[in-house]
């Protein structure tokens, strides 16, 4: 999406890095849900639907989240807080980090301004909050106070799960990322900041993937799997369309919103 202030960040200290996880998923129904960017009406009710469709396959299910669970949306805190939670009965969950998860830090984190996040959609994540920055501006005499009331008012607990949120996850028939993966580069020698910002080089990229790449961050207006790539991120703060995709002994199912 819009903004690159955060880019940079990565790469800069060795203690930034990224866990990435690496799991055999191979008999267990994986689903992968896109970009919910503060629609927790819509993740609930694709949760419903990946809940339903689950009940007639065998055993325990995952569920992996794409990243980008703030900012432009209504109800960041909501989605934060229902994703803090145990997952549905008999899923598992992981949830990557997405760019806006690694800007709101860099802002929490003092590395930038109030308005470069705000830039990124970061108003409807504070007023998820109970923060009105523009009423806060006129009681702070400085941009300083302001800050300072900000970054103490947002839960530990949330600021917690955004900084343990891996990068990657790796699996024997398909990696997810946020947002693609340099081609030119093996996995295990990716960098963190492309796996959240990479946009035409992956997209665009006639070099054979290492396997499938399931990914958001570049919205489409439907999904469509080609084999290498898997892209759902279908905007779901701007179409009120959020997508999953189930991935199971070889077939690629795909259901929204």
């Amino acid at each position: 999406m819009a903004g690159n202030q955060t880019r940079g960040l990565f790469g800069a200290r060795t203690d930034q890095v990224r866990r990435r996880d690496f799991i055999d998923n191979a008999s267990t129904p994986t689903y992968a849900i896109g970009d919910v960017h503060g629609c927790h009406d819509l993740l609930a009710a694709l949760e419903g639907k990946i809940i339903a469709d689950a009940a007639r396959l065998p055993g325990r299910k995952l569920i992996v989240m794409l990243g980008d669970y703030i900012d432009r949306g209504p109800a960041s805190a909501r989605v934060i807080s229902r994703l803090i939670a145990p997952p549905p009965p008999e899923f598992e969950r992981i949830c990557l980090t997405g760019n806006h998860e690694i800007t709101m830090l860099a802002y929490i984190d003092e590395q930038i301004s109030l308005s470069d996040w705000l830039s990124m959609g970061a108003e409807a994540t504070l007023q998820s909050y109970g923060i009105d920055v523009a009423h806060l501006a006129r009681q702070h005499s400085s941009q300083k106070k302001l800050d300072d009331f900000i970054r103490s008012s947002l839960p530990a607990a949330h600021i917690e799960f955004l900084r343990s949120l891996p990068v990657m996850v790796d699996t024997p028939a398909a990696l997810f990322v946020h947002a693609g993966i340099d081609p030119d580069r093996l996995i295990a020698d990716q960098l963190d900041e492309d796996l959240v910002y990479i946009r035409s080089q992956f997209l665009d990229s006639r070099h054979p993937m290492p396997k499938l790449v399931v990914h958001g961050h570049t919205p489409v207006k439907r999904v469509m799997a080609n084999g290498e790539r898997l892209n759902l991120d279908t905007g779901a703060f701007r179409s009120g369309t959020l997508s999953a995709a189930r991935l199971w002994r070889g077939r690629v199912h795909i259901t929204s919103t």
